[in-house]
């Protein structure tokens, strides 16, 4: 349905974003932007801001991630917009649909220096599906709805607009419509071709990634699954699309699955460094992507339909297998093995405290449907070893592009998103230093979350590998021991020290029964390194 708006550059934008179901605006206060604040006020439309843009803009791909609807990031000019880059290149990466609207330097002045002038489009337009500038306020309606289009489509991404001074302060009146994202059918012989390799297959192994999360096709997942007998591994977002009750869910026996595989079928996730870049030995690869700017380009995979997922999937449900029952069993074992060695780990009773003792503490503790998320790298890797989603959607981390400091404002986006669960940030000691002054964001607006920062005083992910290459390490201490949950208690939160495993199970308690952002700072073993390989290359 079309409607008519008549207002400032503020209230058309805002009418356009509510036709397109934004319900929330993330920002950092900046004059170039106060008639998109003036309009969401007098709307009664929410306003959260923070203390560093790039929260603003992690908080909007949280929201777009676990809704699978459109977050927004409101950003001043100039270095409001320099400052969310990574944000939006994190939402690049992830394919998450997010807009970010970036205040602008007046056009008719263009050129003489006025305060933060600076072209952002040929910045940010490596990192989004679309960026413009709007040349009149009447023109806001059919931009932002373009913009949103664009993020919505697979492969969905970010897109940014930004709109000079006079244009956002200035009286119009303009036609908000909604238009549909146009849908992306798969080629019905390529997805016949994969699904028969599966069928064929002795060994298949299914890999799924966060896109079947976003593109609404766990439940085709779950059904192709079932109907070819192919056990499922996954990652990101897909983490929890088969229960870990269920006889095809398996997390632990990735090793071994690859190494034994016919076939490996990778869904709605990249073969990029997670997935050793689609090397999978003498394994047939298949490759299911939402769109065909996603195939691979470095792999040839034996098929590789690209469309709709949900289509491909029940595609794949009507190839039925006769079953592979021995090959499930051997998995099953391997997964059962892994799985004792891990409850060990998890119950280790050591001083220093273990990361894997956080983790055993923390599987009693969560709920099935907790937001739990991941801001670090060696503490962080630890989580996606021993946590286990028991739902699809509720695992948040920075994805692919590996960029530290969203855990703040994914907390921010998914405490809004899911105002009665549990959310829970697991943060890096030093991923703590990206945004931690957000504690008093969360603090101020009574957004209450938990925080449990693994503190080994060290850059885990670099000390360890730089010594095994060189025999020292330079630029990989952190100061022992911090006091990380004084520091939340300074802006507003509460919080703890915890030295003693036996300490951890209460602290974690009073935790999530607090009410409010509330850090829990464990002092773990800088000696104990999660076991990988450099992931430069």
């Amino acid at each position: 349905m079309t409607e008519t708006i008549e207002g400032h550059g503020g209230d058309l934008a805002l009418a356009a974003l509510r036709a397109y179901g934004v319900t929330e605006m993330f920002t950092l206060s900046g004059g170039h932007v106060f008639p998109l604040y003036d309009a969401a006020h007098r709307a009664g439309f929410p306003i959260y801001d923070v203390r560093h843009e790039q929260s603003a803009v992690f908080a909007a791909e949280a929201v777009a991630k676990l809704r699978r609807t459109p977050g927004l990031a409101v950003l001043t000019a100039g270095p409001g917009v320099t400052n969310g880059v990574s944000g939006l290149t994190s939402a690049f990466f992830n394919g998450s649909p997010v807009l970010v609207l970036g205040g602008r330097a007046p056009s008719f002045r263009w050129g003489s220096g006025s305060l933060q002038e600076i072209d952002h489009v040929p910045i940010v337009a490596p990192v989004t599906k679309h960026a413009a500038t709007i040349g009149a306020a009447s023109d806001i309606p059919a931009a932002i709805g373009a913009a949103l289009r664009a993020a919505l489509t697979p492969h969905r991404g970010p897109a940014f607009l930004d709109l000079p001074l006079e244009v956002v302060f200035s009286m119009a009146s303009a036609e908000v419509d909604v238009a549909a994202a146009d849908p992306i059918e798969p080629d019905p012989d390529e997805v016949s071709k994969a699904a028969a390799l599966l069928a064929r297959a002795e060994k298949p192994v299914i890999i799924a990634g966060s896109d079947v999360w976003a593109g609404d096709a766990v439940d085709a997942l779950r059904a192709a699954a079932e109907a070819l007998d192919v056990p499922v591994f996954t990652n990101g977002m897909g983490r929890g699309a088969l229960p870990p009750g269920h006889r095809l869910a398996f997390s632990k026996a990735r090793r071994a699955a690859l190494k034994g595989a016919d076939v490996v079928a990778v869904i709605g996730t990249p073969l990029d460094f997670r997935l050793g870049f689609g090397d999978f030995g003498s394994a047939t690869v298949v490759h299911v992507v939402d769109a065909p700017s996603q195939r691979a380009t470095h792999v040839t995979p034996a098929a590789s339909p690209a469309g709709d997922l949900r289509t491909t999937l029940r595609g794949f449900a009507d190839h039925p297998s006769g079953g592979h029952r021995e090959w499930i069993t051997g998995l099953r074992d391997a997964e059962d093995a892994a799985a004792a060695t891990h409850a060990a780990e998890m119950a280790a009773e050591t001083d220093p405290i273990k990361p894997s003792r956080v983790y055993g503490e923390l599987r009693g503790i969560l709920a099935p449907d907790a937001i739990t998320i991941g801001d670090g790298g060696d503490f962080v890797s630890y989580a996606g070893r021993y946590l286990e989603p028991a739902q699809p959607g509720t695992w948040l981390d920075p994805g692919p592009y590996g960029c530290l400091g969203t855990g703040l404002g994914y907390a921010m986006g998914a405490r809004v998103t899911y105002p009665d669960r549990q959310i829970c940030v697991l943060m890096g000691d030093g991923a703590a230093g990206f945004s931690l002054m957000d504690a008093e964001s969360l603090a101020r607006q009574h957004l209450p979350v938990v925080i449990v920062v693994g503190n080994n005083g060290i850059w885990g992910l670099e000390k360890h590998p730089m010594r095994a290459m060189y025999g020292y390490d330079v630029a990989a201490d952190l100061q022992p021991e911090l006091r990380y949950d004084e520091v939340v208690r300074a802006l507003g939160g509460a919080g703890e020290t915890v030295a003693k495993a036996g300490d951890l199970a209460p602290a974690l308690e009073r935790a999530f029964a607090s009410g409010v952002p509330y850090l829990v700072n464990v002092l773990t073993d800088p000696a104990d390194a999660y076991p990988r390989s450099s992931n430069l290359a």
